[in-house]
């Protein structure tokens, strides 16, 4: 609203500098001259056009850069839809239960005796790694114990002998 307003009074005041009234032109309306005599008072068109420019360069100048942007000063509310309203669990129906399948045949007959039971053996592990300053050692089972990596630095080297005496 107020930028309609102030629209409608740029046109108004433009619209009285560029249509001056016929007293303000120094005569009347027939052609500029004054009742017969030579004059030239009557012609203010150019006036009229240099005061317009002129006002319409300062007012494109001293407008705020807001002004002439094209997003609206003002920012109309958020509309927030209602809260969704969820409907109660769906009851299903049970799981339907089946009488155990009848026996109709009797399991076949072993062919062959099943291999004795033996007792588990545990995989060989390598629980030894050698490297020449020394060497990785695995403890533990896995099981009771967990497994860890140990390193094992070998035997310095003995320190080289003295220097023979001289």
């Amino acid at each position: 609203m107020k930028r309609a307003i102030a629209l409608l009074v740029v046109v108004l005041v433009l619209f009285l500098t560029i249509v001056p009234s016929p007293a303000w032109a120094g005569g009347t309306w027939h052609g500029g001259h004054r009742g017969g005599h030579g004059g030239h008072g009557g012609f203010w068109w150019p006036g009229a056009i240099i005061g317009g420019l002129a006002l319409g360069a300062v007012a494109a100048v001293t407008t705020p850069l807001w002004a002439l942007s094209a997003a609206p000063a003002y920012y109309p509310p958020v509309a927030y839809a209602p809260p969704v309203v969820y409907a109660p669990p769906v009851a299903y129906a049970p799981a339907p239960t089946y009488p155990p399948p009848s026996q109709a045949y009797a399991p076949p007959p072993q062919a062959y005796a099943p291999p004795p039971q033996s007792a588990p053996f545990a995989p060989a592990v390598q629980r030894e790694v050698v490297y020449p300053n020394g060497r990785h050692v695995l403890y533990g089972d896995g099981l009771r114990q967990p497994w860890q990596w140990v390193w094992v630095p070998s035997a310095s080297p003995p320190p080289p002998p003295p220097p023979p005496p001289q």
